[in-house]
């Protein structure tokens, strides 16, 4: 949703997750002491072949400015400090309950059609796929505990947080703060009119409708189809709400 609002301006490119994260990581392996050939490999070395990553996959034609988006990139703050110095993050967060049922919701509605989230196997109850999703590796229990890997580390001042609840009831408002935290002039944008397509990469990863947006933002209020001792598991785990876990002062919108 972010992302088909940053893309209204012409002098932006965001969209859905991309390859970009992977390929650094990927990157960062192999040029470690696993790669026999290492002893040659110096850290400026390192730096121009990430860098490099940036520069050529967002090529010349690309806007000015670029909204990567990869879950991953909480979990580097520091290598993005280094490749990127001053580089911001904007991380997009909801209640874990809310995430949970936002995925069980897709599971069940496209039920003959196993997913990539849960390896494309099917089975398994609302129970299993809730501890998998939420799990160290899932696909949400690694994103929050990135999250907070940044929130708590000496590079939070380059991040900041943006709440579902205040995307949806104020959009412009959100993204007039992340104007001006990237230091850039703000932009009108229309919450009225989205357009976002991923398609192609929802069907293929067996949940179609995995990165469907409306066209109009608006607060979503719904009843949770989830058991109630699984919503209530991750109740305390919106720790953004808590003045009093925020040392670092992290801007949260």
């Amino acid at each position: 949703m972010l992302a088909a609002l940053l893309r209204q301006n012409p002098h932006v490119f965001a969209s859905m997750s991309g390859p970009v994260g992977g390929m650094v990581g990927t990157l960062v392996d192999h040029m470690g002491d696993s790669n026999e050939f290492s002893s040659f490999i110096k850290d400026e070395h390192r730096h121009r072949v990430l860098r490099g990553i940036f520069d050529n996959y967002y090529s010349e034609d690309c806007p000015e400015i670029i909204f990567d988006t990869n879950r991953a990139w909480c979990a580097r703050m520091p290598l993005l400090q280094t490749i990127f110095p001053g580089s911001k993050v904007i991380a997009c967060v909801r209640d874990t309950s809310w995430v949970v049922d936002s995925i069980e919701r897709l599971v069940r509605k496209n039920s003959m059609t196993p997913s990539s989230i849960f390896n494309y196997q099917a089975g398994g109850t609302v129970y299993s796929r809730a501890e998998t999703v939420a799990g160290p590796s899932g696909m949400l229990g690694y994103a929050y505990n990135a999250l907070k890997e940044a929130f708590y580390s000496e590079c939070a001042e380059h991040l900041m947080l943006v709440q579902y609840e205040t995307l949806t009831s104020e959009p412009q408002t959100v993204l007039n703060a992340i104007y001006e935290f990237i230091h850039e002039p703000a932009f009108k944008h229309d919450s009225e009119n989205l357009e976002f397509n991923a398609d192609e990469f929802d069907r293929k990863a067996g949940m179609p409708g995995l990165h469907a947006v409306r066209r109009r933002v608006m607060p979503n209020n719904r009843q949770s189809i989830l058991p109630p001792d699984i919503f209530n598991k991750f109740s305390n785990d919106a720790f953004w709400k808590d003045p009093e876990c925020n040392t670092h002062g992290v801007r949260i919108i």
